[in-house]
C-alpha cells in the first residue's frame, strides 16, 4: 500500500472512529434519559389510575366466575375502556395474585366478555410472575424491560398494586420513545459518512504534499546513485521533509567533493607514480650500457632512492585510504609521541636539523588510539622537518585536554591556504603527494579531537615566521577522588 493510500485509511479510520464512538455514547446517554423519562410516566399514569379510579376495590376480590353481568364488574370494565381510550394505554386487565403463586386470575378485563371470564388464568401475566409483578407486590408499583410485540411496535407493561394487595392493574404502553433515537441514528451514520468523505479527501491532499516532496527527493536520491550529482536539493521547510532534504543535499555535497577527491586523487597518483617511473626507465638504460662498475653503482643507486621515494608516495596514498581500525584506551602519550620524534629525528639530522622535545615530568593521559597518536605525530613532524631546519615538539594539559603542539622554524604557510591547509592535495611541497595532513586531520577525528593552525598575532600567515600546528585529545574522564594515579598502559619517559 502506498503511502498516500495509508494517509487516507489513517484519516477515513480515524474519522469514522470517533463519529462512532461519539454516536454511540450519545445513543446510550439520550436512550437512558428517555427509558428513564419513561418509566417515570408510566409509574406516575399507573399511581393516578389507582389512587383516583380504583379507590374503592374491595368489591374486587368478591367477584365470581359468572358475574360478568353485574353491574359493579361492568362499572370497573367500562373504567378500564376509558383508560385505554384516553390515556395512550394499549391493553388494561386487573388480576388476582398470590405471592409465591406462578398463576394469575382475571378480575376484570377490558376485552370482551366472552373472551376472559372472571377467574380464567392471563397468560400474558405469567412471564412477569417471577420478577415484576412480585416487586410490585412489595413497593406498590412496578415496569418490565422494553420489547417487540408481534406488529413490530415497542411496548412495556406496567403493574400497580391495588389497595387491597391481592388486586393488581397491568397496562400495556407503547414505548415509541425511541423514535428519535432512530432518527439520531440515521443522523450520526450521515454525519459518519461525510466525516469520512471529508478526512478522506484532507488525508489525500496531505499526503499527496508530503507524497510529492518525498518522490522529490527519491527521484534525487536516483540521480546520485546514477552520479548526476548537479542538481541540488531545493525543497524548502522547516519540518521533518525539509530536514531530511537538507541533510540530502549535504550528502550529496559530501559525496561530490569526495568524488572531486578521489578523482584529483587518481590523477595525482599518476602523476607522482610516472615521473619516478620514467627516471627509473632513464637510469634502467643507462646501467645497462655502463661498463665501469662504480658507474653501474651509482645508477642502481639511484635506482633504489627512485624506489624508496615511489614506495613513500603509495604509503602515503594507502595511509589516506586506510587510515585503521580506531582503539581508544587511556594512556601516557610521551611514549607515542617520543617514539615518532625518535623516527623524524633520524630523518632531520641528515639535513643538519635539531628536533626539540618538551614534556612534563607527569604522565600525560589521553583516551586515544597509542598508534594513531604516534602516527599523526610523525607525519607532523616530518611535515615540520621539511618545511624548516629545527622543529619544537610540546606536550601539556590544557582545560582538561592534552594539546600536542608541532612547531617549525620554516617559511610558515601562505595566507590563501590556511583555510585548506588539512584538505588532500593543499600544499606546495616538492616532495610527498600532499596528504600528511589531510591524513592528521583523519586520525584526529578518529580520535575524538580536533587539529587546528595556529593563528597569533598580526605576523600569522606571513613568509619566515614558521607554521605551528597543534592538536587537541580528549583527557581522563573519571579520576579516582584520592588523587591516586588511574592504571595506564605505556607510560614512558620524556626526553
Amino acid at each position: 500500500m502506498t503511502l498516500r493510500n495509508r494517509f487516507t485509511v489513517f484519516f477515513v479510520t480515524f474519522a469514522v472512529g470517533i463519529s462512532a464512538f461519539g454516536g454511540w455514547l450519545s445513543w446510550n446517554a439520550i436512550s437512558r434519559a428517555l427509558e428513564d423519562q419513561l418509566e417515570q410516566e408510566l409509574l406516575s399514569v399507573g399511581g393516578v389510575v389507582r389512587d383516583v379510579a380504583l379507590r374503592v376495590d374491595e368489591g374486587l376480590l368478591l367477584l365470581e366466575a359468572g358475574q360478568e353481568d353485574t353491574q359493579e364488574w361492568r362499572d370497573y370494565q367500562e373504567l378500564l375502556q376509558l383508560l385505554i381510550s384516553t390515556a395512550n394505554v394499549d391493553l388494561a386487565d386487573i388480576f388476582r395474585w398470590t405471592p409465591g403463586d406462578l398463576e394469575a386470575e382475571a378480575l376484570v378485563t377490558a376485552q370482551p366478555p366472552d373472551s376472559i371470564s372472571i377467574g380464567q388464568p392471563l397468560s400474558w401475566v405469567v412471564p412477569y410472575l417471577v420478577a415484576d409483578v412480585p416487586r410490585a407486590y412489595r413497593q406498590g408499583e412496578a415496569t418490565t424491560t422494553r420489547f417487540t410485540g408481534v406488529d413490530g411496535r415497542d411496548y412495556k407493561y406496567v403493574f400497580v398494586r391495588l389497595l387491597s394487595g391481592e388486586a393488581f392493574l397491568g397496562m400495556r404502553f407503547p414505548a415509541d420513545h425511541l423514535a428519535p433515537l432512530r432518527r439520531l441514528a440515521a443522523t450520526i451514520a450521515g454525519l459518519s459518512v461525510a466525516a469520512a468523505a471529508l478526512a478522506a479527501l484532507v488525508g489525500w491532499r496531505l499526503a499527496g504534499g508530503i507524497v510529492s516532496r518525498l518522490e522529490m527527493l527519491s527521484r534525487g536520491a536516483l540521480r546520485i546513485q546514477r552520479g548526476f550529482m548537479d542538481r541540488p536539493f531545493d525543497l524548502e521547510g522547516e519540518d521533518e521533509v525539509g530536514r531530511l532534504a537538507r541533510a540530502m543535499e549535504r550528502m550529496r555535497t559530501g559525496i561530490q567533493r569526495r568524488d572531486e577527491q578521489l578523482r584529483l586523487m587518481l590523477s595525482r597518483v599518476a602523476h607522482e607514480i610516472r615521473n619516478p617511473l620514467g627516471g627509473l626507465e632513464l637510469f634502467a638504460a643507462a646501467a645497462l650500457e655502463a661498463d665501469d662498475p662504480r658507474e653501474r653503482r651509482r645508477i642502481l643507486e639511484r635506482v633504489r632512492a627512485e624506489v624508496m621515494g615511489l614506495n613513500g608516495i603509495i604509503n602515503e596514498f594507502l595511509e589516506f585510504a586506510r587510515p585503521g581500525n580506531t582503539e581508544r584506551e587511556l594512556h601516557d602519550i610521551r611514549e607515542s609521541v617520543s617514539e615518532a620524534a625518535a623516527l623524524a629525528e633520524a630523518e632531520l639530522k641528515t639535513k643538519g636539523g635539531d628536533l626539540h622535545l618538551a614534556f612534563p615530568d607527569a604522565p600525560l593521559l589521553a583516551l586515544a588510539d597509542p598508534r594513531q597518536v604516534k602516527r599523526l605525530v610523525l607525519n607532523l613532524l616530518r611535515n615540520a622537518a621539511h618545511a624548516g631546519d629545527t622543529v619544537w615538539v610540546e606536550g601539556l594539559m590544557a582545560n582538561g585536554e592534552v594539546r600536542i603542539t608541532v612547531r617549525d622554524d620554516g617559511p610558515g604557510i601562505e595566507t590563501e591556504l590556511r583555510d585548506r591547509i588539512f584538505e588532500p592535495f593543499v600544499g606546495d611541497k616538492e616532495q610527498g603527494a600532499g596528504l600528511g595532513l589531510a591524513i592528521v586531520k583523519e586520525l584526529v577525528d578518529a580520535n575524538n579531537g580536533r587539529v587546528e593552525l595556529a593563528d597569533e598575532g598580526p605576523d600569522a600567515g606571513d613568509p619566515g615566521v614558521g607554521a605551528e600546528f597543534r592538536v587537541y585529545l580528549s583527557g581522563p574522564e573519571d579520576l579516582p577522588a584520592d588523587g591516586a594515579r588511574p592504571e595506564t598502559k605505556g607510560e614512558g619517559v620524556a626526553r
